[in-house]
């Protein structure tokens, strides 16, 4: 049978000492005295996050009864705060005037190449720019991030007669290929590539021949995940919201979600359940994206917070 025994060290009189390591064990535990202890929220943590759920989930729930009424019912006060009997009915009287179907694939197009793009192109720049040495790597930063300063309104007319010159006019390439990656996502990667990725992996691997393009696949990438997956995330909402330049560039035969949704007001008498319901359906594969791909995302951040 064998027991566990401190290390001590045993002087000329008999009397022991602890180590050098029992010593800063001690140590630490005399500066944290929390240390290793799980800490568990209160009741009024849960309070305060309930009440935060709830104010979050309203304007959801309020879109939902919304489109599950008529529109004299909505237009009432005070409105009605319980769901009603027409939401199916709402839901496809949006979905065929809208032609929801299209603007749908349209749109998970669009967002799902722009996203792809903006993250591996980022990624790549915000490694240049964190870690690589070339000559006017400052001054080629300060012009990225001096583009977050211009409004994007300034550039919609030369940008549109690009697209007709390129033969884009109308079509999809005309709102990806300008988009394709973001001075924000840029600066973004750059600020969390440049504490978190410590230059001794660089230099190990330019100790066994690798060169950047490899240290960039092997390295950068597995350190980079974590805000690779917030980047992707919010450009993807980004661009599956983004009406102002798929309105220009677009036509109503070939529309994304939120130019789609114009359609329902189009009328004279706008029907707000209808507009309401095609609102609701909009949004819906964000809420699945949410639900399937948040937990793996939220694990990553919690990963590459523990890492650093």
């Amino acid at each position: 049978m064998t027991t566990d025994i401190a290390p001590v060290l045993a002087d000329a009189h008999g009397r022991t000492t602890p180590t050098a390591p029992d010593r800063r064990n001690r140590f630490r535990r005399v500066l944290r005295p929390g240390a290793g202890r799980q800490h568990h929220a209160g009741p009024l943590a849960y309070v305060l996050l309930g009440l935060a759920a709830l104010v979050s989930l309203f304007p959801l729930y309020w879109t939902m009864v919304a489109a599950s009424t008529d529109n004299t019912r909505v237009s009432q006060t005070p409105p009605p705060f319980l769901p009603g009997p027409n939401l199916f009915k709402n839901l496809a009287t949006a979905w065929q005037d809208a032609a929801l179907g299209k603007a749908m694939l349209n749109s998970l197009i669009v967002a799902g190449v722009i996203a792809l793009s903006t993250v591996f192109f980022a990624t790549l720049a915000g490694f240049a720019f964190a870690k690589l040495r070339f000559k006017g790597r400052n001054i080629l930063l300060l012009l990225v991030i001096g583009t977050m300063l211009v409004p994007p309104q300034l550039g919609v007319v030369p940008l549109f007669m690009m697209m007709a010159d390129l033969g884009w006019g109308q079509s999809l390439p005309s709102v990806i290929f300008p988009t394709l990656v973001s001075a924000v996502g840029v600066f973004f990667m750059r600020q969390y590539l440049t504490e978190a990725l410590p230059d001794e992996l660089i230099e190990a691997g330019r100790l066994d021949g690798a060169h950047s393009l490899r240290i960039f696949w092997s390295i950068v990438l597995p350190i980079a995940r974590p805000p690779m997956a917030v980047l992707f995330m919010i450009t993807f909402v980004h661009a599956w919201n983004d009406f102002f330049w798929p309105f220009i560039a677009l036509d109503m035969t070939n529309p994304t979600v939120p130019v789609a949704l114009t359609q329902l007001s189009a009328g004279y008498v706008r029907d707000q359940s209808v507009i309401m319901a095609g609102a609701l359906l909009g949004t819906l594969p964000l809420l699945a994206m949410f639900l399937v791909f948040g937990r793996q995302i939220v694990g990553g951040i919690m990963q590459g917070a523990v890492k650093g």
